[in-house]
């Protein structure tokens, strides 16, 4: 799965700043929402890296944040709607301990706090899935979860898009460099993002979910 995942970033850096490193960014940024495992973040740092040493125009920078926010925002509603019509927990990803935790808190943090959550959630990997899937499963509002899961996509594509930008006029002379700088700027900041997330929604006390649908507390 490494070699496979190596050889799609690979391919998708062979592009160039062109139209279709666009399209590879809008669909790569979609099937992230329902599949884990594609590297989404990493490759459009990877791309806006790409932009700023092409030295692209400042559309272009914002047609790469637009095409990995509408990927994005599609992928979350197909993990919305797989949600909805799946038993997620049996799902393969998430039939393991940690998938069962990141379950059993989801559908907690998705009863007390909707909202913030499916916000924070779009910034960590594995956890947006869980969220968006188990935000079908309880029959969260669709009505309130696009115009969120819209927003989370805008911010996440800013934030990613913002990281490569950064790294490619940090390191201007040397593309490869700043594409590394950037990705790895980039899980770090997703880690540290994912323990602050984490810290700062901790429930005071244990809320029992039970199996009241979340649209009835929104």
């Amino acid at each position: 799965m490494h070699e496979i995942l190596s050889s799609i970033e690979s391919a998708v850096v062979a592009l160039g700043p062109s139209p279709w490193l666009l399209l590879a960014v809008l669909v790569l940024s979609c099937i992230d929402g329902f599949f884990p495992p594609v590297p989404s973040e990493s490759i459009v740092i990877a791309a806006a890296v790409l932009a700023v040493a092409g030295d692209m125009s400042a559309g272009y920078l914002v047609l790469l944040v637009l095409a990995a926010a509408v990927g994005a925002f599609l992928g979350d509603l197909i993990a919305y709607s797989i949600g909805s019509r799946v038993p997620v927990d049996r799902l393969r990803m998430l039939r393991g301990p940690r998938g069962q935790a990141v379950l059993t808190h989801t559908q907690r943090a998705l009863a007390e706090r909707g909202s913030t959550f499916i916000l924070t959630g779009r910034f960590i990997p594995v956890g947006r899935v869980a969220v968006n899937m188990t935000a079908g499963a309880l029959a969260f509002r669709l009505t309130r979860f696009l115009p969120l899961a819209g927003l989370a996509s805008l911010l996440w594509a800013v934030y990613c898009a913002a990281m490569g930008i950064g790294a490619g006029h940090l390191l201007s002379e040397s593309p490869l460099l700043a594409m590394a700088l950037g990705v790895l700027s980039g899980v770090l900041a997703g880690l540290l993002l994912d323990r602050l997330i984490r810290w700062f929604q901790q429930p005071s006390q244990p809320a029992a979910v039970a199996h009241t649908p979340v649209c009835s507390r929104m």
